[in-house]
């Protein structure tokens, strides 16, 4: 009973998320439009025509809803923190939509918004919770480690909004996935957040892949925010005195945990910025070689590429989390996160991309599996975009 009320509310706040998020949607879209702040295209995008691209701030309006509740209700107030780099985050993605900020400032303020984490609000991955035997570990090797990971974090999750419905989609599912290591830590307000966050997603998601009329990007705001909401979740967890430390003492590695559940934006970022690299560009150089490329060349739909690449993820989830409830070991259960995240990147990745250079049977079976996922004509989809179009209808033209 001590933890029913917690998740009651934290459900309830999820879905005032998902209702405050479906309700201004029509209002940021309508401010878009008129301002014409939209997403042009171009030769390395794949949509053919302009489109809004405020999405973000929809989501935050969710999220800000949800967790205004939970500080008043619940008294959480250790969200507030979190909240203002979710703010800054915010405006600093919107602005590069509107501007197109140059890489080095987001580079230069994902920089400082690493340092409000480690300095303000005394979050450190300085913790490794008895993988290979460490648990402290000393400041000057944690703040390095911790920046890394932020930078990296926010980047990998900017790095996938490429596709309608992955970045929101696999943010819910990994708010989601967060939020069950939350509730069985007992650390409510993070589970909170994680619900809150899934909700506000998910209203976004069904927008972004059946919407016509009510069609709206997240943008680089969204995105940014939303790699920031994945850093908090990472940070405490793996942060000294953590309440999920009573998971790890149970044998549960709680790094391959975040790892498992950031797999495929992480393995496939490091991929392509090697790849990048390696050719002497950039890292942060636009091409068209992330892994929701290939499913999208092999003629997959948006919404089939958004699926299949969630699945693998939530794949690489299961098998740890089976590993965990098997008793693997901690190390072991890394290596075998490792072993997939690389091998569902990376060698998947050439593998499939050899193959379509040689037009081989496999190669052919992917096609035909990709046909199967353009459903745009199903009743189940024109019902979608007719309840995600319709109160956009009045004040869009098409």
């Amino acid at each position: 009973m001590d933890s029913f009320l917690p998740i009651l509310y934290s459900c309830c706040f999820a879905l005032a998320a998902f209702i405050a998020t479906w309700v201004i949607y029509a209002i940021i879209l309508n401010i878009a439009l008129r301002y014409n702040i939209v997403d042009q295209p171009n030769e390395r995008k794949l949509q053919r025509r302009p489109i809004p691209v405020l999405g973000g701030l929809t989501v935050f309006f969710g999220i800000a809803v949800g967790i205004c509740g939970a500080i008043l209700i619940m008294g959480y107030s250790d969200l507030l923190p979190f909240f203002a780099a979710m703010v800054i985050m915010l405006v600093v993605g919107v602005g590069d939509d509107i501007y197109d900020l140059s890489p080095l400032f987001r580079f230069i303020i994902e920089i400082a918004v690493s340092l409000y984490f480690i300095y303000v609000c005394g979050l450190t991955a300085n913790d490794f919770h008895a993988l290979w035997g460490w648990h402290i570990i000393p400041e000057w090797a944690a703040i390095p480690l911790t920046i890394v990971s932020i930078v990296g974090i926010i980047n990998a999750i900017n790095l996938i909004d490429g596709v309608d419905g992955y970045s929101s989609g696999y943010c819910a599912m990994s708010s989601i996935l967060f939020s069950v290591i939350f509730i069985m830590s007992d650390y409510y307000s993070m589970a909170v957040l994680a619900l809150v966050t899934a909700g506000a997603a998910i209203s976004f998601f069904l927008h972004n892949v059946f919407g016509k009329l009510s069609k709206m990007f997240i943008g680089d705001g969204g995105a940014l925010m939303l790699g920031v909401i994945m850093v908090v979740f990472v940070l405490n967890i793996l942060k000294d005195n953590s309440p999920c430390e009573t998971l790890a003492l149970d044998n549960m590695g709680l790094i391959p945990c975040t790892l498992a559940t950031l797999a495929i934006p992480v393995f496939d970022t490091i991929r392509v910025m090697v790849t990048r690299m390696i050719k002497l560009r950039s890292p942060f150089h636009p091409d068209k070689i992330h892994l929701h490329h290939l499913f999208i060349e092999a003629g997959f739909s948006h919404i089939g590429t958004t699926i299949s690449i969630l699945i693998i993820n939530l794949f690489v989830w299961l098998i740890w989390f089976a590993a965990y409830i098997l008793g693997a070991s901690i190390n072991m259960q890394l290596y075998i996160v490792l072993a997939l995240g690389f091998g569902m990147t990376f060698v998947f990745y050439h593998y499939m991309n050899s193959q379509r250079k040689k037009d081989s049977r496999i190669y052919q079976i992917f096609n035909r599996i990709g046909d199967k996922t353009h459903i745009e004509r199903k009743n189940f989809w024109q019902t979608m975009r007719d309840i995600t179009d319709r109160e956009v209808k009045h004040h869009v033209q098409e």
